[in-house]
């Protein structure tokens, strides 16, 4: 709806990070994410497959100046990169469906002008 007056929005997806927010976790919980080895250690960011704050930065920092995104909007990025919809239920990444249907974003729009009492109309700006 911001297009015509140069708004872009993007939803993206930064990865599982390891970050220092991890040491308030309880140590049985790092077994949930699959951050322990065999020996009930912690993993590293690399053994467990997560990313490091800077990694899940990138897409962040892409989004924001990629060419690849000039005159786009409304895309899902995930890894540095426009992201297609899910096919398999369980697969790790990209979108679902019903994330990016136009209908439902248009009620949210909606909804979000009456809850905030804010309208924007691209047309009188």
């Amino acid at each position: 709806m911001g297009k015509n007056v140069g708004v872009r929005a993007f939803s993206l997806h930064p990865g599982a990070i390891f970050t220092p927010l991890l040491r308030f976790m309880a140590h049985e919980d790092y077994g949930v994410v699959c951050a322990l080895n065999e020996q009930g250690e912690i993993k590293t960011t690399a053994e467990a497959g997560f990313k490091t704050p800077e990694q899940g930065a990138a897409t962040a920092v892409w989004c924001a100046t990629s060419p690849q995104l000039e005159g786009r909007g409304g895309v899902y990025c995930e890894d540095c990169d426009i992201v297609t919809l899910k096919i398999e239920k369980d697969a790790l990444h990209g979108v679902m469906p019903w994330a990016v249907d136009a209908e439902s974003a248009h009620k949210l729009w909606k909804l979000s002008e009456q809850l905030t009492g804010v309208t924007f109309n691209p047309d009188e700006s």
